[in-house]
């Protein structure tokens, strides 16, 4: 289903793929401007994985998100490793991969970087990981590529929106103490439930449940 497209160098695999029809696949050595979320830098140095899936708009993009890190993660194969609303895969509250979803020229690019083989730079060793770090072995990106890509393509025939947030629950984070930063206010509480719009339901320490729409979660 999926056309590849390798790349040694890119700014951005998520800015190439806009000029590319859907179904396509953009992947790069490394990016010299790649991004996350609210347009933050993602140190993206050669040994990552870093690559774009170029597809059709849907009402809830989300669900390509939790796709992502639901390959992601299963590619991984690592129990430990949970999945963080909204969209960043974490062992032992480090950040090992984030995913970074997109609306433009009316076709939806999903970004996916993993942290693999690349140097985790010392400023952020107390946030971030990598799987060389963890497995102390060399990972093999091209079979951790083919795995995610296989498992995204068996979400998207045909597209289940319950039972993609079901596996995502199973895999995820949920249960966790947890503080939500929005842009008008900080929540603390536990990270409870996804609702069917893919939006974090908190529970308070008072038991009160909040819908977060957007927003930082801090383990």
């Amino acid at each position: 289903m999926f056309n590849i497209h390798h790349f040694k160098t890119l700014d951005s695999t998520n800015d190439k793929a806009i000029s590319f029809k859907e179904n396509s696949v953009i992947i790069a050595d490394e990016q010299k401007q790649g991004k996350g979320r609210f347009q933050r830098p993602w140190i993206s140095q050669k040994g990552g994985i870093y690559m774009s899936i170029v597809l059709p708009i849907i009402e809830n993009p989300q669900l390509y998100t939790f796709i992502a890190a639901l390959s992601a993660k299963q590619a991984i194969n690592n129990k430990q490793i949970k999945i963080k609303w909204p969209n960043d895969l974490i062992y032992r509250k480090k950040k090992l991969s984030g995913i970074l979803t997109e609306i433009k020229n009316n076709k939806t690019i999903v970004g996916i970087g993993i942290n693999t083989n690349n140097k985790i730079q010392t400023e952020l060793k107390y946030k971030s990981t990598s799987l060389r770090e963890i497995t102390k072995k060399e990972i093999y990106n091209k079979h951790i590529i083919n795995s995610l890509l296989n498992q995204f393509e068996s979400y998207l025939t045909p597209l289940n929106p319950d039972r993609i947030i079901n596996d995502w629950k199973k895999s995820s984070f949920l249960g966790d103490k947890i503080t939500v930063k929005t842009l008008s206010k900080t929540y603390e509480g536990i990270a409870f439930d996804i609702d069917k719009d893919c939006f974090l339901i908190l529970k308070d320490k008072k038991g009160k449940k909040i819908t977060i729409r957007e927003g930082d979660v801090l383990c």
